[in-house]
């Protein structure tokens, strides 16, 4: 009998998912320094990437829709490239998250530490905390996951809109002027910058298969979280430009101040609690989508056949949860050692996750051809992301490292297949067809 997981994730709890994977930290930070760098100006480009977000958004949220699958983008790129090329792609996301998670904990519980005057190991502490919330409420299922998510997602808006009516009495003509102190070409770097805090909507594909209606919560939960992610950008960023906090609180720290203008010192308590809720979001989010593909990778065959355990009580990967619970507890070692700095931890990822989104991008173009607007959005996706790719820099070397070693253990496990066929695994293929 196929293990398979509960279809409990409604409309609300996809939106939350969604908002929660895409609003990262980046929107206490990323306002600030585009600011910093483009000036006013900076506006334009938080205008052209809250367009550029909806074909992003779309070009998963189409394809989660027609074919809802654990594997995700793995199993999307399976579908148009052959399941090597699928169970590559799914490694680079699943060897993403255990570094990212910590990385996003450890920024969260950075803001609060900073706010409260408390040392490294009250911040190492929190991010095990806020790692652990992220692994108890998908090993309890996805249905509370997701109303934990609406929560906290509840939050995280109302601190933004908060922070965006406080900055009002605040605004002034004056501070738009010079409108591109450092030329228009600083509007376009600007844009790469602000191209880190539109990724995530690939991660929310690995839970599809757990939608109670994959067809509307993928398409009209993308979009109406599109919509609303775009929306608390730019409203951050109008605010941070029309009070100019970026030149008197910090560009790091923009947000911060605005915060802490009509609250005092409660305005750095309020803006770390913040900083620990969008931070607690994307790990639930990511850590929901990491286990769920090394679930799908599992049942497949390219992964070890212990990750694709199931709860007998919830019906969750266990399996895979226990991985990732053992891979967070090991960076967060490393990082408390001082072996590794978070600057250092939170490059690994980038070329990582860029590598999946453009795999996705790719098998959108070769999987919508029936839809026309669907293979638009997706070639859009997929000449955006494969631009930046190149700046990720000597980040590049992570993936290759996953790359060789996968294609070790295939080659690996094709000698043993060709000498004991008892011992080899069964044909990934002909598991694709019968998870379908």
């Amino acid at each position: 009998m196929k293990e398979t997981l509960q279809r409990n994730i409604g409309m609300p709890q996809a939106i939350a998912l969604y908002i929660g994977a895409v609003l990262g930290s980046g929107v206490l930070i990323v306002p600030g320094l585009a600011a910093e760098m483009a000036g006013p100006a900076s506006l334009l480009a938080w205008g052209f990437m809250t367009l550029l977000i909806l074909p992003l958004a779309l070009s998963m949220g189409l394809l989660s829709a027609r074919f809802p699958n654990a594997g995700g983008v793995s199993h999307f790129v399976t579908l148009a490239f052959g399941p090597k090329a699928g169970a590559l792609v799914g490694w680079f996301f699943l060897m993403s998250v255990p570094i990212g998670g910590p990385v996003a904990a450890l920024t969260g519980a950075g803001y609060m530490t900073a706010a409260m005057g408390w040392g490294d190991s009250a911040r190492i502490a929190m991010a095990a905390a806020m790692l652990g919330i992220g692994l108890v409420t998908n090993w309890i299922g996805m249905q509370v996951a997701g109303k934990v998510q609406i929560a906290v997602v509840i939050a995280i808006v109302a601190v933004l809109v908060f922070s965006f009516a406080a900055a009002l009495p605040r605004m002034e003509s004056a501070h738009f002027t010079p409108f591109a102190p450092h030329g228009w070409m600083s509007v376009g770097q600007a844009a790469a910058i602000l191209f880190w805090c539109f990724i995530g909507w690939e991660a929310v594909s690995h839970l599809s298969e757990e939608f109670k209606d994959p067809q509307r919560a993928a398409v009209r939960g993308v979009t109406i979280a599109a919509i609303i992610v775009g929306v608390l950008y730019f409203l951050s960023a109008l605010a941070t430009v029309g009070t100019q906090s970026y030149l008197r609180g910090g560009a790091d720290s923009s947000l911060i101040w605005i915060i802490s203008q009509p609250l005092g010192s409660w305005g750095g308590f309020i803006a770390g609690l913040t900083g620990l809720f969008i931070c607690t979001a994307t790990i639930i989010a990511y850590t929901g989508a990491a286990s769920r593909v090394a679930f799908a990778l599992s049942r497949q065959g390219y992964a070890p056949k212990w990750m694709g355990r199931l709860s007998s009580r919830y019906q969750t990967p266990t399996g895979a949860i226990g991985f990732l619970l053992l891979c967070f507890a090991a960076v967060l070692f490393l990082y408390g050692s001082g072996l590794l700095s978070i600057t250092t931890l939170i490059q690994f990822p980038n070329a990582t996750f860029i590598l999946t989104y453009i795999g996705g991008c790719a098998a959108g173009i070769r999987l919508l051809k029936g839809n026309r607007l669907g293979v638009i959005i997706s070639w859009i996706s997929f000449t955006a992301t494969a631009a930046v790719f190149p700046f990720t820099g000597w980040a590049i070397g992570y993936p290759l490292v996953i790359a060789a070693l996968f294609f070790l253990i295939v080659y690996t496990r094709g000698n043993i297949k060709h000498l004991r066929p008892e011992l080899a695994p069964h044909d990934p293929q002909e598991a694709e067809r019968q998870a379908l």
